[in-house]
């Protein structure tokens, strides 16, 4: 398979029309070969408009998804991420190269240990990896930037502690199947929420809606 025009093909027939038009972005996009992080029996849907099957009933977001959350954060070359649920590490290589450092956590340490060297084959020197439940975790400080990988019913109030005033929160809120994603400004005590697209993503684990019982 031809990786490089695959990828080229992502982006052009898939990215751009969805919006992203951001130079970095794509450049980003570009620059970090996708293949490298997807499961080895998916490698060649890597370039694929789906999502993408990980262990632990976790996936790797579609392309359009990670191009969007990417440009919704307008990330810097000063800025310092966190990005809650690590999975592949792919989206965590896109970050490092648009940003000054990442924090990335997980909580399955078998993606961690994963995504380790995939991220040194990237060339992402940038970024710190922990194994950490982000609902019971204490960053101890506050990120111009911070996504969340997997989708919340409820936003932790704990995570909107960890932006900073004019940083930036990117967030897939809501009740499956239509979930809405959300880019949130944090403009001192209060936020400037936008909505960005609707779409229908796993959960955070213990950020899924409470079940309903009907008599």
């Amino acid at each position: 398979m031809d990786f490089d025009t695959a990828r080229v093909t992502m982006i052009e027939q898939q990215i751009r029309p969805w919006e992203v038009l951001d130079p970095r972005v794509l450049d980003a996009l570009a620059q970090v070969r996708r293949e490298d992080f997807v499961p080895r029996a998916y490698r060649t849907l890597a370039f694929a408009d789906i999502a993408l099957p990980l262990d632990h009933d976790e996936t790797m977001l579609k392309p359009v998804v990670e191009g969007r959350l990417l440009q919704a954060l307008d990330l810097g070359a000063a800025d310092d991420v966190l990005q809650i649920g690590t999975g592949s590490g792919y989206l965590t290589a896109c970050l490092a190269r648009l940003a000054h450092a990442v924090t990335s956590i997980d909580v399955h340490a078998d993606f961690i240990d994963a995504a380790k060297p995939r991220l040194v084959a990237a060339g992402a020197g940038n970024v710190r990896l922990e194994v950490a439940d982000a609902l019971g975790w204490n960053a101890g400080r506050q990120f111009d930037a911070v996504c969340i990988g997997g989708a919340v019913a409820e936003i932790p109030p704990r995570v909107l502690d960890w932006v900073k005033p004019g940083g930036r929160l990117f967030v897939i809120r809501g009740n499956a199947p239509a979930q809405e994603a959300l880019r949130m400004t944090r403009r001192g005590d209060d936020w400037h929420t936008e909505s960005l697209f609707e779409t229908d993503i796993p959960y955070l684990r213990g950020a899924a809606p409470l079940p309903r019982f009907a008599l």
